[in-house]
């Protein structure tokens, strides 16, 4: 008889080592409620209103970094609903993975799986880097101190559980949005509709008080409008650790992107056009640099926001955490990546899917290079968003008869205007800065070559979309 590795799932007989295999890779069940849900999709992003957004202006001028940012909310929103679909039809931690890999085989789930786990894994290295400009604002203490503090501190604190993680991260969200509200109220009695066009024009094609960098100006500003929504979608990866998912996961999808979308439209709006555009397009602290810029250096605004700012970017890094851990979580329980990422603690907390992301996410955040890193992250999200729209198309074509308890509005049309929109997102990237571009790139494609050369020998049954798959071969055959 072929000798059986503990640690990897071979042929269905043994079933012995099957149960022992899923029994060390299991996710604490009905942890996370719908209100969570949408906390934990508000506290992705919360960080993106806080920093990041504003270098948009620098590439295209308030007027291109609004069109740039209805248009990333538009692909958002259809692109919400769209997952909310698919999570109800296969609700499990590999998400976007999970979805592609139902669609268009191994390999798909693959190629998004990894895409996804760029944008997580780089995301809070960026996100970082702001905290550092926060702190550095506030306190006078910045650089890789801070970067070190937040990874060791939410890494142990994720390492507890999920559901204990996600009620403080909920907390810290709710608190961060308090003073987005209270930035929101102090810039409204200084808004000038003047200095949202203050930056001055060049000589490029279509360039205007509007549109100083001209057209391409809106392309090359849409990373960073995508940084005012980036890792919504992340909410379905809660898939296995969530309460009722078919009704919690739409919920918690489209309830934070709504919220987010308002913030985004009002920040845009009232942030520039109270304190100007031009003083805010090279800012590591937009928000505070505002509020001084309004009511001067010494004002107690400035020093509340920018200490409750900090629980936004402490939000987003602290579920960015939580997200890159379940996806690579998935892959792993899969066979795509090493199956020891995926053993759980005595908590159900993947611990080495937490542990070594955060290690590497450190090391990239000692550049210090908050914008190029939002580039990178933006590139495997895009990529991914790309292919969870072409599965949306196709599962909807090839498998109408699958039982879907949400019913994306539109259908069809909704995921095909996102996929549009992504595939336009994905080239914006490459006009802002094409090194950063295909060194983000180089790293997807070595992840490909693992796949191709290792990994797709090694991948598991037994998972919940090798059983999904499964199913659907057994009702081809009958």
């Amino acid at each position: 008889m072929t000798e059986i590795r503990s640690d990897r799932i071979l042929p269905t007989s043994h079933s012995d080592i099957q149960q022992q295999y899923f029994e060390k890779r299991q996710l604490k069940q009905g942890a996370v409620g719908w209100l969570l849900l949408v906390g934990l999709g508000v506290a992705y992003v919360i960080s993106g209103d806080f920093a990041g957004w504003n270098f948009g202006l620098a590439q295209g001028g308030w007027g291109g970094m609004f069109i740039a940012t209805v248009f990333a909310a538009i692909m958002y929103l259809c692109m919400c609903l769209s997952m909310s679909e698919m999570s109800t039809m296969l609700p499990t931690a590999g998400g976007g993975y999970s979805f592609a890999r139902t669609a268009f085989g191994p390999l798909g789930g693959y190629l998004t799986g990894t895409a996804i786990l760029i944008e997580y894994a780089i995301a809070p290295a960026a996100i970082a880097c702001f905290i550092g400009a926060y702190c550095e604002s506030l306190f006078g203490i910045g650089g890789w101190m801070i970067y070190l503090a937040c990874y060791v501190v939410f890494m142990g604190i994720h390492l507890v559980g999920a559901g204990e993680a996600l009620k403080i991260m909920f907390c810290i969200t709710a608190i961060a949005a308090v003073a987005l509200i209270v930035f929101i109220v102090s810039m409204i009695p200084h808004f000038n509709s003047a200095n949202l066009f203050n930056i001055s024009v060049t000589d490029k094609a279509g360039a205007s008080s509007f549109l100083p960098m001209g057209y391409i100006g809106i392309w090359a500003a849409v990373p960073y409008a995508i940084w005012f929504f980036l890792a919504v979608e992340g909410v379905p990866l809660a898939a296995e650790e969530a309460k009722d998912p078919t009704k919690s996961l739409p919920r918690g999808l489209i309830g934070s992107m709504l919220i987010l979308a308002a913030f985004a439209i009002l920040i845009l709006f009232l942030g520039a056009g109270a304190a100007g555009a031009d003083s805010l397009k090279a800012s590591g602290a937009p928000l505070v640099d505002a509020l001084k810029a309004v009511y001067g250096e010494n004002t107690w605004l400035a020093s509340f926001v920018n200490f409750v700012g900090l629980a936004g970017l402490i939000a987003s890094f602290f579920s960015i955490i939580y997200a890159y851990s379940r996806q690579i979580f998935a892959l792993s329980r899969a066979g795509y990546l090493p199956t020891s990422l995926s053993l759980t603690n005595s908590n159900k907390a993947p611990y080495l899917a937490i542990i070594i992301p955060g290690i590497m996410g450190f090391l990239l955040s000692l550049t210090g290079e908050g914008d190029l890193l939002i580039l990178m992250a933006v590139f495997g999200a895009t990529i991914s968003y790309v292919l969870m729209m072409l599965s949306h198309i196709k599962l909807r074509i090839s498998r109408p008869e699958l039982h879907r308890p949400y019913k994306t509005p539109g259908g069809i049309v909704t995921s095909s205007i996102a996929l549009v929109l992504a595939l336009i997102a994905v080239i914006a990237g490459f006009l802002v800065d094409p090194k950063v571009w295909f060194m983000a790139a180089g790293i997807y494609v070595a992840f490909i070559v693992y796949f191709l050369v290792y990994s797709r020998h090694k991948l598991v049954k037994g998972t919940p979309e090798e059983e999904f798959e499964a199913i659907r071969q057994a009702e081809q055959e009958l």
